[in-house]
Formats: structure tokens, sequence, C-alpha cells
């Protein structure tokens, strides 16, 4: 599986599980709905997530290493 193919599948998987409309998260989230929809159909070959996961590899780390940090906590995000 691809990087932008489970990409595809988590953003899925969680508007099924929480019973979310794209609109929705698009709401929610203020990601514009049509960018949702290009990742959930995988008409992006890159995004900013895409770059992270190098920069991970770089480092020799998986994206889940690399985000436990206090530094991502929701309370210590601004934008």
């Amino acid at each position: 599986m691809t990087f932008n193919e489970a990409l595809a599948t988590r953003i899925n998987e969680l508007l099924k599980e929480k019973d979310m409309t794209q609109y929705r998260l698009a709401m929610n989230s203020g990601v514009v709905a049509q960018s949702i929809d290009n990742i959930r159909r995988q008409r992006n070959k890159t995004n900013a997530v895409n770059i992270v996961f190098q920069i991970a590899q770089g480092f020799g780390m998986t994206l889940k290493e690399f985000f436990d940090s206090p530094l991502f906590d929701i309370e210590n995000i601004t934008d």
C-alpha cells in the first residue's frame, strides 16, 4: 500500500467510524472540501504529509515516532 493509499484509507475509516461526512470534516478542520476529496481519491501525488514522512525516514523513524512530542499536543499548536 502506498502512503497516499494509506492516508486515503485512514480518512475514509475515520469518516465512517465517526459517522461524519466529508463536508463536516472540512467544516471542522478548516481544510477545503476539495482538498480532502483530492486526498481521498488519491489525486495528489504528493502532499505535506508525504514530505514529513520522507523527513522522518531520513531520521530513521516512523511518523508516529516523529510526532511523539509534546510540541504536537493540540494545546501547543496555534494554527
